[in-house]
């Protein structure tokens, strides 16, 4: 699977993304990990506004809410067919986490992962959500958060990288970066693995 991980929206270099547009035109977005907001128009608007990016750069998007197929995973398997590419928006890292868990979808990207077929794009939470352990972001997002009433936070990422991306990174107009300081110092007192992101940048992989 191709791997666009940007710190905040598209980024400033899309590269990977403009060749994959070339021979694959339609898109999943996925917002879930802005489920645990309540005011639908700024929401929506919200997320009109990231698909616009997708637009520009001549991708089809279709909206994706994982919470229509929650203990639904084959229903889902079959939806997933007909897509190759996936942008997951930002949020709450540990809603999106139970989302992904709740539908299946993290067992799919998982049993996709060495496909080069494929393509999954995010930023903020949609990155950090794949990498192998999930403390440190208890730090800026509320892992309590629980839109879905399971009563379970879950500590293990998808587990497709092996580094925690700490995304806004030494931005200062961004209303996180200061928290990500705390977010590196703790994943290096931890011993666990990171790479930082300014806003604009991505990693591609």
């Amino acid at each position: 699977m191709n791997l666009y991980l940007s710190s905040y929206r598209i980024g400033n270099n899309a590269k990977m993304l403009k060749e994959w547009n070339k021979n694959n035109k339609k898109i999943l977005v996925i917002p879930n990990a802005l489920d645990m907001s309540l005011d639908g128009e700024r929401k929506t608007n919200g997320i009109i506004n990231k698909c616009n990016d997708l637009i520009e750069l001549g991708f089809e998007y279709e909206i994706l809410d994982l919470r229509n197929y929650f203990g639904k995973e084959d229903e889902l398997r079959t939806y997933l067919s007909n897509y190759n590419s996936f942008y997951v928006l930002g949020g709450n890292v540990f809603v999106l986490r139970q989302a992904m868990n709740l539908s299946g979808f993290d067992n799919y990207l998982r049993d996709i992962s060495n496909n080069p077929n494929y393509l999954y794009a995010g930023f903020s939470a949609g990155i950090c959500v794949l990498a192998q352990d999930l403390h440190g972001m208890h730090l800026v997002d509320n892992a309590n958060e629980n839109p879905y009433s399971t009563g379970k936070v879950i500590w293990e990422g998808v587990g497709l990288i092996d580094f925690m991306p700490v995304p806004h990174y030494d931005t200062p107009n961004h209303p996180e970066s200061n928290l990500m300081y705390d977010v590196v110092k703790y994943l290096q007192e931890n011993n666990l693995p990171y790479q930082t992101l300014k806003d604009g940048e991505a990693i591609e992989i």
